[in-house]
């Protein structure tokens, strides 16, 4: 990324440019791309191609004033944060979903970052509704956050009996999953909770952009991916709280929890969230390209 499109981006995000890659900082423009970027799968239902490269995602996100979801939010604000001078590590991580059941691999992508004044954070900015601040990867305890209390926890055995530790041969560290019970020392898998729900388990071995092209290739394809059966634009407002455009249904909530939602009547209102409240110019309104369907609908 050159001067040019780091600048490109701060402003964008409306940040200034960090004197140094500090903790401090990166609160700042992690919660300023919440603010700014929207969380949005739109590309999937109006036929655009999401390529993970960094010159795309620049384009996308920034020319283009558009947002994205997790390869391309994730991926392009590592991009920037390495630009400034952070360590930055691409963490692939795999979303809870019904039942606690745990999705594909490389279903997700999260950001660890190292920073100069010897801090290491868990940043992600392409989950939708999760923390507005990174969260302190080291620690196992509670941190709150304007967006709910998380819990970064040594992560149990998965439905196959794996632990997710590749590296050691043996022994417990004494460390406690979010279970309760032991795991390998090591290089375990980290459960990320929410309110005392698991949203996402993590890998530690760091990946590079290009490991996530097939995740996004499914979420943006198969009629079992959430994205391919749902339309969703979001970001997290001013006063904490979040606006999220669903289709043709607008909610706000506030930062207290209160949930407001109505309809959209006409194409002409739907376009006008989309310009005034996400800053998204469309050209139509966005329709479902795949419409739910159960595992026997597949060819």
């Amino acid at each position: 990324m050159n001067t040019a499109q780091i600048d490109a981006y701060l402003r964008r995000l409306g940040a200034a440019r960090p004197q140094q890659p500090t903790a401090e900082a990166l609160r700042e423009l992690h919660l300023r791309h919440l603010l700014t970027i929207p969380f949005e799968n739109l590309s999937i239902h109006l036929g655009e191609e999401i390529v993970l490269e960094e010159k795309r995602l620049l384009d996308k996100l920034v020319e283009a004033r558009r947002g994205g979801f997790c390869y391309e939010l994730n991926g392009a604000f590592g991009a920037l944060l390495a630009a400034l001078g952070y360590e930055v590590e691409l963490l692939a991580g795999r979303v809870y979903g019904d039942e606690g059941r745990l999705g594909i691999p490389y279903d997700h992508l999260a950001l660890r970052v190292r920073t100069a004044d010897g801090g290491d954070w868990l940043a992600d900015v392409g989950f939708g509704a999760h923390s507005h601040f990174p969260l302190a990867f080291a620690e196992r305890g509670e941190q709150a956050d304007p967006g709910g209390t998380f819990r970064v926890a040594q992560a149990g055995p998965d439905a196959a009996g794996a632990s997710g530790d590749g590296v050691s041969g043996g022994g417990t560290s004494g460390a406690r999953t979010s279970s309760g019970g032991e795991v390998p020392a090591g290089f375990a898998d980290l459960d990320v909770l929410r309110n005392g729900t698991p949203q996402y388990r993590l890998e530690r071995r760091p990946r590079v952009l290009g490991d996530f092209v097939a995740g996004s290739w499914w979420q943006s394809t198969s009629p079992q991916s959430h994205f391919t059966q749902s339309l969703v634009c979001s970001r997290v407002t001013e006063d904490g709280g979040r606006i999220t455009l669903s289709g043709r249904k607008l909610t706000t909530t506030t930062a207290d929890g209160e949930k407001g939602t109505r309809e959209l009547g006409t194409d002409e209102e739907v376009l006008a969230v989309y310009r005034k409240r996400f800053g998204i110019a469309l050209g139509s309104v966005p329709t479902l390209r795949i419409r739910n369907q159960n595992r026997n609908d597949m060819p």
